[in-house]
């Protein structure tokens, strides 16, 4: 057994006997589960003028970042007359999310702030399935009689 001082800044000081490597040990794991619900925030920067293959790089990215369980802010940057295009930006950023879309959903809708647009996507949870499309309806089958 120890003498361990448990709160210095009280005033008296509090200690307790007790086994130090048990305490150590209790401290540790209160430590690790702190940190382990620690959402970690990414961002990915783009341009309007990206190429294919560099979108593509970017969204591998993005999915890699989705299995360590990050969320993901997308950010498409706008400069001088690229602002006067922002159907390019927003079509953009439907293509990525389209890209993503077996790994990750949407959590904040696609908005414009200043010369920037921003998305925020969260990984999907096991087993969460993409909300089937409603099918569009099929006009009768006419039969010959």
């Amino acid at each position: 057994m120890d003498l361990v001082e448990v709160s210095p800044e009280a005033t008296p000081p509090v200690c307790k006997v007790l086994d130090y490597g048990k305490y150590k040990y209790a401290e540790h794991k209160k430590m690790q589960h702190a940190q382990k619900h620690r959402v970690h925030i990414k961002e990915i920067r783009l341009r309007p003028l990206t190429d294919d293959h560099d979108i593509l790089v970017k969204v591998n990215h993005i999915k890699e970042l989705m299995k360590k369980g990050d969320k993901v802010t997308v950010t498409l940057i706008f400069r001088g007359r690229e602002k006067a295009h922002k159907d390019i930006g927003y079509s953009m950023m439907e293509r990525i999310l389209k890209e993503i879309d077996d790994v990750a959903k949407l959590d904040s809708k696609i908005s414009k702030m200043g010369s920037r647009l921003y998305m925020t996507v969260v990984p999907k949870k096991p087993g969460e399935k993409v909300p089937a499309k409603p099918a569009s309806p099929q006009p009768p089958a006419v039969t010959a009689q």
